[in-house]
């Protein structure tokens, strides 16, 4: 079986998926709430945050909260959108959906 339309390798990865999962449903997350929800550490949430705003999926914005700097992140439109299209191909796959490809 073909890999449906809409799979996306950028967004596959487990942690990537949730990170996605979660923007999806809020403005924006705190980097820290991120990496709690998904169980990694802070080089490994940055390179996954990398890999989505190279992507041009995310948008990271830092400010300054309690007297700390604090990095948020928002899902783009496009962002938005591949996420969809991911979910949609994750679907068909487990319904084998054979007309999605």
């Amino acid at each position: 079986m073909d890999l449906p339309d809409g799979f996306d390798a950028v967004l596959h990865p487990p942690a990537r998926l949730q990170i996605a999962a979660v923007l999806a449903n809020v403005d924006d997350a705190e980097f820290a709430r991120l990496k709690t929800i998904t169980g990694t550490s802070d080089s490994v949430m940055s390179k996954h945050l990398s890999a989505l705003s190279e992507a041009g999926y995310i948008v990271l914005n830092k400010a300054a909260a309690n007297g700390r700097r604090r990095t948020w992140v928002s899902l783009t439109r496009v962002g938005r959108g591949a996420f969809r299209g991911h979910v949609a191909a994750l679907e068909a796959l487990v319904a084998g959906d054979d007309a999605a490809t």
